[in-house]
Parts: structure tokens; sequence; C-alpha cells
């Protein structure tokens, strides 16, 4: 009997898990209910899921909010498989691998006074534990009592629920590497400030903090290093402050938080940001925040899985580039410099890496958020001025991580596509990715490494002690594009305007013809030997020939012509995914996360876990076979994507990887972000509704849409019949209906004439 109940519990579990895939959502009311702050956070050092922690924020917030599960300085802040919580943590930490800077903690434990991480964890239990963008609360079961934190843009509120007790404490954990606390015991009040971080930052960085309790303290202590003390104020590597309480049972006792990169007074000022609004209050206005960013997207039709996806995609997409201005006592915006160490006027943002987020993160902030992009514009300018340089990788100044001078994207995109609708500084914008073009940066990763070399020859060679060269030779020619569009925008001198388009090409001295891929070169002009097209790294970044031979975002058709053919193209691209997904580690001398995120994922050589390849599968579209694409995305979207703790095919990367999702589940992708066009795709919804930031809609339907229906049959654009494989930009933002077909089988008529097919550089036959 009891054998007969446990089979039919489990046969009822899998009929529910079923029907509910299969239930299809028809209204969104609460789009952040939809979203689960946890996808993703179940990783390591040595496997990706993701690599994220519970951001607890506002949209591209200064601050975030997050448990605490690691050790101190350990990059994986929050991992989901673990059991005990050590604090609740302010955190700027845009990835493991950038690691944090400007953080502390706040942690609520009974009994002894414990300060130390390892005597003062909690177990807890993710069946105790609420997570939503705008708000978190879990139960330490240690400590028999509750933390809840809501999050403002620069400030928090926090609530304890207390037991009864007399020896009940908040520690408040300035961290170490340099920090200071003081206590101001009439006033409720703690203020501090943390100069730890992991580079990018002047000598005079400080995270300055203020803490405010409604409860008078019952007891008050600092900490030195491992020692306790009766002092009301600490400066060492590592102080803090114990500040205790009497409590009666389910007591709640409120702490309003806030800090400033410029100074304690101006922590006190971004209080502002709670003023007298109570905890409830504060938690409501995040989540309105947070619906009316993500309700800027509708969709409709789809499972509850695939709307959790999305919703927790976007989320993700929201996060970054964060905010690094404050406003002063006069509500005039000013930031601290993470480049000079000054005070200044204007906008900064900072926490985003453009080789992984040029390509499809900015797209979506410039197709949806538009007015956000002219501030980080306003802020790159800044940047630029304060430091002499465009940042590629920011957290919070200049760190040496990655290849390419992908700024030009980011900057001639967001004119390209917005003009002159944001008051920014353009012309010094073009200055700076001229000098970033012509110019070797104080670091490898700023500038271009090689650049003497690229600009004479047309590459940077194999052999000259310069990594990942051919990856910054394919990186710098679509950079050299984007600068070319930019410069044709603002008119500038014809022979200047060419000069640019000509270095577009020099993806062309790369490729080799026998393997029909792109192969690292010597100075001498011989091709690097011996060649192994699996082997990651070497040449090339986080990957390998067959992922970076498609690095030719704005002359598909010219790396058609190298091949040979639509065909031979075809006949590459269908490799990806047959080939097995053997590799080559030697470079590394290790397997490194990535690859084993492309072993694991059943896909061939296909790497969705890493940006260089995210496009690749739309490329179908450019040799007529835009079918296949359809069909790739769907699978992808299906099997790479899922709205829990293990649901990303590797790193996120800082909001690229969920974008990937939200523009291929829409139906539609920007793989060469600095021209007017998006490539088609194949929606996974019934229907999209985008509601564009000029009071425009654009709203996709397709109604017939369902699991065996992956396939394009036909569209209408605005009611008339539409064969493009792209969409352009400018006519997206009038409005538009687009009613498309879908069928279980597909369409190979569609979209295969010239003028169907995406943009690029060159013409066919054109060598």
């Amino acid at each position: 009997m009891r054998g007969f109940l446990v089979n039919t519990i489990i046969v009822i579990a899998l009929l529910s898990e079923t029907w509910a895939q299969q239930v299809q959502i028809t209204k969104i009311e609460n789009p952040v209910d939809w979203v689960n702050p946890l996808m993703g956070t179940d990783s390591e050092y040595g496997l990706s899921n993701g690599n994220v922690y519970p951001a607890i924020a506002m949209p591209w917030g200064m601050n975030f909010w997050t448990p605490q599960t690691g050790e101190m300085g350990n990059g994986w802040i929050y991992t989901y498989n673990a059991n005990k919580i050590k604090g609740f943590r302010q955190t700027h930490q845009p990835s493991p691998w950038m690691k944090d800077y400007g953080q502390f903690s706040l942690m609520p434990i009974t009994g002894k006074p414990n300060f130390k991480e390892e005597e003062r964890e909690s177990w807890f239990s993710h069946k105790s534990e609420t997570v939503t963008p705008y708000y978190y609360s879990v139960y330490l079961a240690d400590y028999n009592l509750t933390t809840e934190i809501t999050p403002t843009e620069r400030a928090a509120r926090f609530r304890f629920t207390f037991p009864e007790t007399d020896s009940a404490y908040v520690i408040i954990d300035a961290f170490d590497d340099g920090s200071y606390v003081k206590i101001i015991p009439h006033e409720n009040k703690i203020i501090g400030y943390n100069t730890k971080n992991s580079g990018g930052v002047p000598e005079n960085f400080k995270n300055y903090f203020v803490v405010v309790f409604d409860k008078e303290f019952d007891s008050f202590k600092t900490f030195n290093d491992t020692t306790l003390t009766q002092s009301l104020e600490s400066k060492a590597d590592h102080v803090g402050a114990v500040i205790g309480f009497k409590t009666s049972k389910g007591e709640k006792v409120n702490a309003k938080v806030a800090s400033s990169f410029i100074s304690h007074d101006q922590a006190e000022l971004n209080l502002r940001e709670i003023g007298d609004s109570n905890f409830e209050e504060i938690k409501e206005k995040g989540k309105f925040v947070w619906n009316r960013e993500l309700g800027k997207i509708k969709v409709e039709g789809g499972t509850h899985q695939q709307t959790s996806v999305f919703y927790s995609c976007l989320y993700r997409s929201l996060l970054f580039p964060r905010k690094f201005f404050e406003y002063d006592a006069k509500e005039t915006i000013v930031h601290y410099s993470p480049y000079n160490g000054e005070v200044l006027p204007g906008y900064m943002f900072t926490d985003t890496g453009f080789w992984d987020t040029f390509r499809a993160l900015f797209p979506l902030l410039n197709l949806m958020y538009p007015e956000f992009v002219g501030q980080m514009q306003e802020g790159l300018s800044n940047a630029y001025n304060e430091s002499g340089w465009l940042p590629e990788w920011a957290s919070p100044g200049l760190r040496n991580v990655m290849v390419g001078n992908n700024s030009a994207s980011v900057v001639a995109e967001a004119f390209i596509k917005s003009g002159d609708a944001f008051n920014y500084d353009i012309e010094n914008l073009y200055k700076a990715l001229v000098h970033g073009a012509n110019n070797e940066g104080p670091l490898t990763a700023v500038g271009r490494a090689g650049v003497e070399y690229y600009n004479d020859l047309g590459y940077v060679p194999y052999d000259v002690g310069i990594k990942e060269n051919a990856a910054r030779t394919l990186e710098y020619a679509y950079d050299d594009f984007a600068i070319y569009k930019l410069a044709k925008a603002l008119n500038r001198p014809e022979e200047e305007i060419q000069l640019y388009r000509n270095r577009s090409l020099n993806y062309k001295k790369l490729y080799d013809p026998e393997a029909k891929l792109m192969r690292g070169k010597y100075e001498n002009g011989d091709f690097m030997s011996p060649f192994n097209p699996f082997k990651w790294g070497d040449a090339f970044t986080e990957g390998n020939s067959w992922h970076y031979s498609w690095s030719v975002f704005h002359d598909i058709q010219g790396l058609i012509n190298l091949m040979g053919g639509e065909q031979e193209f075809v006949d590459q691209l269908d490799k990806v995914f047959s080939l097995p997904p053997v590799f080559d580690e030697s470079y590394y001398g290790q397997v490194i996360h990535e690859i084993r995120e492309m072993q694991i994922a059943n896909m061939g050589q296909y790497a969705h876990g890493n940006q260089p390849i995210q496009h690749m599968i739309y490329l179908y579209n450019y040799a007529r076979k835009p079918w296949k694409t359809q069909y790739w995305i769907r699978e992808t979207l299906n099997r790479m994507y899922q709205p829990t703790p293990d649901g990303y095919a590797g790193d996120e990367d800082n909001g690229q990887t969920s974008a990937w999702f939200v523009f291929s589940a829409m139906g539609f992708y920007p793989v060469t972000p600095a021209t007017d066009q998006y490539v088609v795709g194949a929606p996974l919804f019934k229907k999209v509704i985008l509601q564009l930031e000029n009071g425009k809609k654009v709203v996709i339907n397709a109604p017939d849409n369902e699991a065996s229906k992956k396939y394009i049959q036909s569209i209408e654009y605005n009611g008339e019949n539409y064969t493009k494989t792209w969409l352009s930009h400018k006519e997206l933002m009038k409005g538009a209906v687009i009613d498309i077909k879908m069928a279980d089988a597909p369409n190979k008529a569609f979209g295969i004439n010239t003028e169907d097919l995406p943009f690029s550089l060159s013409k066919p036959g054109q060598l």
C-alpha cells in the first residue's frame, strides 16, 4: 500500500509539472512577481550556471544588497548550495571574476556577541527565504530571528524580528583592508567607511556608510581585527561595531542604511531616499519601480517557465551598468571619480565590460531605455575627461581584463539610434574613440594593444608577445566599422570616414581558406602553425577558432564570399552543431569553466555560455536559410535557460546573456549593433508588446505559436506582407504591429531574396 501511495504521488507530481508547463500565461499584472533572482546562483569556480548572486536592488542602483554565504573576499558571495549566512552585504560586485568594492555587512545575532564571520554565521533554508528584486527575507535558525531588506538606489531599510532576549545584537562589519567605524549612541547611529577593493580605484577611495536604528542601544562596542573593545571609535585593517538590544518576543528593530563614495555627509544626504517612509512603504515603492521598468515589455501566451525566464532575464538586464553618481545638498548630480579621485559634477556609470555587453545588452537598452543610455553616454564622456581613455571594463575605474576596443560600438550605436535626442557631447566621445583606436593605453585592455601592428599590417601578429591576437584583430575590425558609421553620421571628412571603413575589412587578413576558419598569423604574413581549431585561448579569447570565426558582425556577406559562397558558409555553420565538443585546454593549463560548459551542453562546438558565438545562430539568415536560425533559436531558448538556480549555460555576464534571451524571445536580435537593423529569429510567445519611451507601441502577434511550431511561415508588418529577415530600428520607433504566422514545418521560400537579407558591408561575390 505504501509503495502504491508513493508511486501515485510521483505520478501526480509529474502530471502537475507537465500541466504547469503547458498552461499558457495570458496576462501579466505584476511582471516583478515572475522574477527569480536565484536563477543562476548555483555556481562555483569550476562550473558556472550564471555566476550571479541575488541582487536586492533598484534598476541600475548604486548599491546592491545580498545575503552573504561566502567568506569575506570570496567572489562567490552567495551560492545556492550553501546552508549558512554570514551577513547581509552591501555589494558592488559585477561578477566573481572582478570581485567587489565598497562593501560592508550587517548581521543580527542573539546570545554571545560573536563578531567573526565563522562564529556568527547561521544555518538557513531556502524554504524560509523570500527573494524578490525589491525585498528579501530569511529566517536565521541559530538565532530564531528574521531579517528583511528593502532597498532604494543608494540606501536600504532593514527590519530584524528578534525573540525575547536581553542579548540581541547587530554586527556592523566594515571588512578588512582598511576600515573605520564610530558609534554615536545618543543618535542610535554608526558611521564608518571601508577601503576594500579589487583594483581600479584612486588612492583616496572610500565607501562611507551610515546606519541609524529606531531603538536605543542597550550596549555598544567596536572590534579591531580579532579584539572586542570598549572604544566608540576604531580604525584598523578590519573593524566593526557590535550593537546590543534587549528585545521582547517578536519585536521588530528597524535600521536605515545608506552609503556614499563622496563623504559621510553625503551618505547622510542619501538617507533622504528613505525619508520618513516606513519599511512597507519603501517595499511598495520598490515593487512599483520594478513593475514600471519590467512592464515596458509585456509577454503573453508562454508557459509558466518561459514567462519566468523572460522576466528573470529582463531583471538581470536592468542591473548594470550601475549608477555611480549622487545628489548633493542642492539636488545637483555629482560623482566621485573612480579615475582621478575628485568629486565632480555630472553622471558616472560603472560595472560593465563592453566585451560582453556591446552585443545585446546595450542594444536592448537603446531600444527600450534610451534616456538611460543618453545619461550613460554623458558618463562615458566624463570618464574620458577624467582618465584620458574610455573604459572597456570599468569596476569602478579602469580594469585590465578582456580584449577589444568595444566602447566604439557602445558610443556609435547610441548616437546612430537616438541621434541628438539627448544632451551629451558626442564630439568629445568621437574624439575619445579616435584616441582609443590609435593608441595603446595604460593597460593592455584600454586603448588598443598592438595598435601599431594592426594599423600597419592590418592584424595583430601571433608572434610579437601580444596574447589573444586574432581575437583583438577581429574585434578591432568591427570597432573600426562602428567608428566609420559614427564618422558618417557626424559628417566627418571623407578621408577619415574611408580610413575606418577600410580598416573594418582587416578581418580578411586572418581568414585561412584551407581551414575555412580564422587563424592567427605571424608578423611575416604566414599563418601560425601548428593550427588546432579546437584550441581555446592562445590566439583567441575564451574560445577557439570555431567560435571566433563568425566575429565579423558587420560584414557577414564578406565572410560568405571568403568561404566560397552561401552553401559553403552554411556547411560551416552546421558543423558548429555537428562536431563533437572536443577541446584543447593546453593554453590555460586547466579546463576552464567556459570549456566545461560547452562540453556538457550537448550542442557540439556551440558555446552559448560565453559571448563570442552568441550571434552565430542568426547568421543563417545571411545565406538564405532563415529556417535554420528559427530552429536553433528555439532549441537554445528551451535548452540553455531555466528559471532555476542552475538556469544559465555559463556566466550571465552583467546582462548580456540575459539580453540575448529577451531579444530572441521577442523574435529578433542585433547582430550588428552599430547599424539600424535587427535580424529576425522567431518569437517564443504568442504576443509581445513593447511600450517605447516615445509613447509608441510595437506589438508582435504570433497566435499560432506553440512548442511544435517554431518556424515562420509569413510576416505582415502593419498589415503589409513582409519578407525581409531584418527589422529597422527607425521604423520600429514609429510604432508597429507585426503579425507572424508560425508552423511546425519551415517555409524555405521565406526571406531568401537578395533584398530580404540583413546588412553587410560587402556585396555578394566581392572579395
